[in-house]
């Protein structure tokens, strides 16, 4: 049976995608910075700023339940601050949970995805359009837009692609986490010969 694995589990698009996967049959992990249950989903614990951390809990999940068909990187720090106003080792942070965190699990996973005959590598994006009070937000999505193409180009044989969504997910709005988990599934569903790089969410 097919596994996934959903890092930055949080009550938003992390668990309405674990929830999504899991409904097509696929064992799923999901991995949190906090303890959190998602029906029908591993729940494991996991900082992804603490690499042996994340790496622990990706060989768990695949010792479980076997090397992902699905890799989703969720994780994401969400804050207002403007040029100047966060110090260097603010910025560190935001960049290591933003963007870090998915070099690693990316390339902990990707080369047995490979070795298992392919997979999905599906990075959550957002801010298409770069604001000065969301900077390191800003920085840190202009930054997985670069990293989906980087592995893409690394792991030929995945499908690597980002999932930007333009505006606050809300349940019942215009960026409702359920609807949103749906483009993740058809993303990971697309033919090789349409493999898309970014969807932007509307």
């Amino acid at each position: 049976m097919a596994s996934a694995i959903v890092i930055g589990a949080g009550p938003g698009i992390g668990a309405a995608v674990a929830r999504r996967l899991a409904r097509e049959g696929l064992r799923v992990t999901a991995i949190a910075r906090s303890e959190r249950a998602v029906p029908g989903a591993l729940a494991l614990v996991a900082d992804v700023t603490d690499d042996a951390a994340l790496r622990a809990a990706l060989d768990e999940a695949v010792a479980a339940h076997g090397v992902p068909e699905v890799l989703v990187y969720n994780a994401g720090l969400i804050r207002h601050d403007r040029p100047g106003e966060l110090s260097a080792d603010g910025h560190l942070e935001a960049w290591a949970i933003n963007v870090v965190g998915a070099i690693t699990a990316a390339a902990h996973l990707a080369p047995r995805m490979m070795q298992a005959g392919g997979g999905t590598i599906l990075l959550t994006g957002g801010m298409p359009e770069p604001e000065p009070e969301v900077t390191s937000l800003s920085l840190g999505k202009a930054g997985v837009r670069a990293l989906t193409v980087i592995l893409a180009k690394q792991y030929p044989e995945l499908h690597v692609a980002t999932v930007t969504i333009p505006g606050a997910v809300q349940p019942g709005g215009p960026y409702d986490p359920d609807e949103i988990a749906e483009r993740y599934w058809q993303l990971h569903r697309q033919p090789r010969a349409e493999w898309e790089r970014e969807v932007l969410y509307t």
